[in-house]
């Protein structure tokens, strides 16, 4: 995973360098969650920088979005046009400032949840190799060169540094301290304290697969009783609320005389809105999804 500025064509360090103007005025903070989301996203843009260029970014998007929405607005003959076309302009641009300015957050959210995915699958590959008789570096190396997503990334930082000559059990604490997933943090302190003790690791392994095994059975219930509510709001606003909409507008239209352009405005804005509804309940239920599943 690939740490990019989502509505952006640019590299970071570009947008930085081109956003000097909007860092300069924010104030330095040492405490903010958003540092540690960006040094958790790895990548190396601080707290001010990142603020500086979400902030440059809106003011472009403001001037660009009322351009295109004043345009279209006095196409359709639309009385105060400007003013629409500001609105607009604004809504959707604080729509794309919020999308960004939480990025890192997201970013680092599906970074833990792609490493928690593939945990289990990994610690059954190492189980097996163990049971053959793999050294545990080797079987770390294999783990990073197979296809387990951001886990093979997390374990070729493990193995290049200790091919550098770092011990293994430090390796892995560090690794387990920077890293955001609980279960990934969990089971790196095991393997080091494992090391350190000079344990039988198939044993700690076998511990580490029945706990997270464990936490999966809970994880699936939990998810069961979380989608019974939304099921219900899914049908309520992308069901029932358009179509009492539709018929709402068809008879208010023949009674009251609106415009010609005004009345399939609103149904399209109507369509609009049950896409973005459908969209959001998309995601939602994306994101409620167990994250050892």
């Amino acid at each position: 995973m690939k740490f990019r500025i989502p509505f952006t064509f640019t590299q970071a360090y570009k947008l930085k360098k081109r956003s000097k103007l909007f860092i300069s005025k924010i104030r330095p903070k040492k405490k903010s969650k958003l540092n540690i989301y960006l040094k958790n996203a790895d990548n190396n843009l601080t707290r001010e920088e990142y603020i500086g260029i979400c902030r440059r970014n809106f003011v472009i998007n403001i001037i660009f979005l009322y351009l295109i929405s004043t345009t279209i607005l006095f196409m359709f003959n639309i009385k105060k046009f400007f003013l629409f076309g500001i609105l607009i302009a604004f809504i959707f641009s604080g729509f794309l400032f919020f999308s960004q300015i939480n990025y890192p957050r997201i970013y680092v959210s599906r970074k833990q949840k792609n490493i928690e995915k593939n945990l289990l699958p990994a610690l059954e590959d190492i189980l097996v190799q163990l049971n053959s008789g793999i050294t545990l570096f080797n079987i770390m190396a294999n783990i990073s060169s197979s296809d387990y997503g951001v886990l093979s990334d997390e374990f070729k930082i493990a193995v290049r540094r200790i091919n550098s000559g770092e011990p293994d059990s430090i390796v892995l604490d560090e690794l387990g301290e920077k890293n955001s997933s609980l279960f990934f943090r969990r089971t790196l302190w095991q393997m080091s304290n494992g090391i350190v003790a000079g344990s039988d690791m198939a044993v700690v392994i076998k511990d580490s697969i029945k706990t997270l095994n464990e936490e999966q059975l809970i994880q699936i219930q939990d998810y069961g009783s979380k989608l019974n509510p939304l099921i219900v709001m899914y049908m309520l606003i992308t069901v029932i609320i358009p179509t009492l909409s539709v018929a709402f507008l068809t008879i208010i239209s023949s009674m009251v005389n609106i415009s010609k352009t005004m009345t399939p405005l609103l149904f399209i804005t109507l369509f609009l809105f049950v896409i973005l509804a459908q969209i959001m309940f998309l995601g939602l239920i994306k994101s409620k999804r167990p994250s050892l599943l």
